[in-house]
């Protein structure tokens, strides 16, 4: 019997009986991503050397995968089971190193072949990973074969070109439709472009990224600002179809005295201008107030870190000499990546954790001069809520000659009129909709990104953003799209690992020497892997879709398999110990035929210590354990109605 434990103790065994579902969860990076990207797919691709291979796997599911690999919020990562080994697997940057091989930016006449190569992919190597419903290549397929009948040319307008817009518009073009793109800014990229510095994500990466999806007949209409270059209503009557992806382009301000002075800048608006060429003049002394949970945070590749990103950006202006970064949290309460606070840290930036803004202080001309702070005792509540208190005792003034403000982001929606537009708005002042699909409770108005799920992750933004544009597909064909699994378990005969791999450390990340990247608000910070740095963080990925399988019909409770496991991740114990709960009572049954539970042995695994080191099935003598590699393809086709 070869079940698989939840955990194993002295006491009575929780099993789960593997399913579908099971199989899935194991993969634990895949099932942590948003639009379920493969990420042990493409990283075992570039292992074997393969990076074509491993750009297609990536960017499958992913219209903005180059921009992913930069400035993910990288959930996958956080959910990589190799972390509670030691540390995860650089993911994000494996990512990276694939698509800066072969993706877009890698060379002219990307973009126009992408399609064609993701086509030709499952002829040259088969699937290319365990895919979910966002994959691309079944799309492409589906529609070839007519299973999905493509759109006859209905138009819709999208605004905003950040990351949900542009993965809408990727998608629906695929699906048939003729896309506009409104976009207020003079380029597209949305935040991505204006919000993100370019030290983190270069333009010509972002521009490489969007002429993919604009070679695929989308539209793009950059400067053209929605409530005043043209009307929502217009917008609808232009369109059969309105996306509303706008962005959170303004920052929040302090309701504390001082907050309107002369040299407060919004964190979001200096950033905004710094992009756009028209820096604004700071002083020698600089104060970021950052922090909060009432920050607007979209993760590492948006906004959840304005305020590191406003100080990091401060710090490379020549003018200034000094820049503090003030937050309510303690240094591990810190919403920013960590690789962004010690990089921070690196370049000088004086970061003062648990402290709260009281009021900005001002000269007689009105110009700041100072923040005074009070200590913060407790930024959570007992539940977890966002609920700060202070010691007004313990006061810090910190002079300094500007203000960044990086405490929260709002979007700007003036270019909706509730009773007009006949639009709902919720408590927050968004328009309310169906966060799943984006529909509004007008038919013709879909809603997409932040705006739709509330602040998440860029990646969440991308999710949202093609999962509306099915949405559209239904509403204006008539024909839901739906999915059948297609499950898959191969036999690996020859499964072997790369000498070391569980002893090998993570390999970090090559970065540009401080004193040369705070000259400029240009230069790359990170650099990217070369080949061998990349081979040997991929050798570090467990295969979590690699699984052990055992035959109880061959298994003669030798007990080899046991002994061989170097994190004792499997026991023989009595049957009598397995909980008998759900389906595992009819299992027991079944298996057991009367025999009484205490003189009969069950085989269980604890799952989450397997590193996939292939031992127990070398050792086992009677070939009852083999090494079978996972594969699921969510396959999309239409219903009628």
């Amino acid at each position: 019997m070869g079940e698989h434990a939840e955990r194993l103790g002295s006491e009575s065994i929780a099993v789960t009986l593997p399913d579908l579902q099971y199989w899935r969860e194991q993969i634990e990076c895949q099932a942590a991503c948003p639009v379920r990207t493969d990420a042990r797919g493409y990283i075992q691709a570039i292992l074997e050397g393969d990076d074509e291979r491993a750009y297609l796997i990536a960017r499958g599911p992913n219209p903005l995968a180059s921009i992913c690999g930069r400035v993910c919020g990288a959930p996958c990562e956080t959910a990589c089971r190799r972390g509670q080994l030691d540390r995860p697997v650089a993911i994000r940057a494996l990512k990276w190193f694939a698509c800066q091989a072969c993706g877009p930016e890698a060379g002219a006449g990307r973009s126009l072949s992408l399609v064609e190569s993701l086509k030709a992919a499952a002829e040259r190597c088969g699937p290319t990973a365990s895919g979910g419903r966002d994959e691309l290549l079944p799309l492409l397929q589906a529609t070839t074969r007519g299973d999905i009948p493509l759109a006859d040319g209905q138009s819709v307008g999208v605004v905003g070109s950040g990351p949900a817009g542009l993965a809408a518009a990727h998608d629906l073009s695929l699906l048939g439709f003729k896309v506009t793109l409104y976009e207020a800014e003079g380029m597209l990229g949305g935040m991505l472009a204006i919000g993100v510095p370019e030290y983190r994500l270069s333009r010509s990466v972002i521009r490489a990224e969007v002429e993919v999806i604009t070679a695929l007949g989308v539209e793009a209409r950059t400067g053209c600002e929605v409530g005043v270059d043209v009307t929502l209503p217009e917008l609808r009557e232009r369109h059969d179809a309105v996306i509303i992806a706008a962005g959170a382009k303004r920052s929040r301000r302090l309701d504390i005295p001082g907050a309107d002075a002369q040299g407060v800048i919004g964190g979001v608006e200096f950033l905004r201008d710094v992009a756009v060429g028209n820096a604004p003049q700071l002083g020698s002394r600089v104060v970021v107030i950052g922090g909060g949970n009432v920050a607007y945070d979209v993760g590492r590749s948006v906004l959840r870190q304005i305020s590191i990103d406003a100080a990091r950006m401060a710090r490379r202006d020549p003018r200034v000499a000094e820049v503090s970064l003030c937050s309510l949290e303690s240094l591990a309460e810190m919403p920013a990546d960590d690789q962004e606070i010690i990089e921070g840290d690196e370049e000088g930036i004086v970061r003062l954790n648990g402290l709260g803004p009281v009021s900005i202080l001002t000269n007689e001309g009105g110009a700041v001069r100072g923040v005074m702070f009070h200590r913060c005792l407790r930024v959570f509540d007992e539940e977890g809520r966002f609920a700060p208190t202070f010691d007004d005792d313990d006061l810090t003034l910190i002079e300094c000659d500007n203000v960044l403000l990086a405490v929260g982001q709002a979007v700007d929606l003036g270019f909706v009129d509730p009773e007009r537009d006949g639009l709902t708005l919720d408590r927050r002042g968004f328009i309310a909709c169906d966060p799943e699909t984006g529909r509004t409770n007008a038919r013709d108005v879909f809603v997409a990104g932040d705006l739709a799920t509330g602040p998440k992750l860029l990646i969440h933004a991308v999710a949202s953003g093609k999962a509306v544009a099915r949405s559209v597909y239904e509403a204006l064909t008539g024909r839901p799209i739906s999915f059948r699994d297609v499950e898959l378990h191969l036999a690996i005969p020859d499964f072997h690992r790369t000498a070391g791999y569980e002893r090998e450390a993570r390999v970090p990340m090559p970065t540009t020497p401080v004193a040369q990247r705070v000259r400029s608000h240009v230069a790359p910070v990170e650099r990217g892997y070369t080949d061998a740095e990349a081979r040997r963080e991929a050798s570090r990925c467990l295969d979590c879709g690699v699984n052990t399988i055992f035959d109880g019909e061959k298994c003669i409770l030798c007990g080899g398999c046991v002994d061989v496991c170097p994190e004792d991740c499997l026991r023989i114990v009595s049957a009598s110990r397995l909980a008998r709960e759900g389906a595992v009572v009819g299992v027991l049954e079944r298996q057991l035929d009367g025999t009484p539970g205490e003189e009969a042995s069950a085989i269980v695994k604890d799952e989450t210590i397997c590193i996939r080191c292939g031992l127990c099935a070398e050792r086992c003598p009677t070939g009852a354990i083999t090494m079978e590699r996972f594969q699921c393809e969510e396959r999309p086709a239409c219903l009628t109605r």
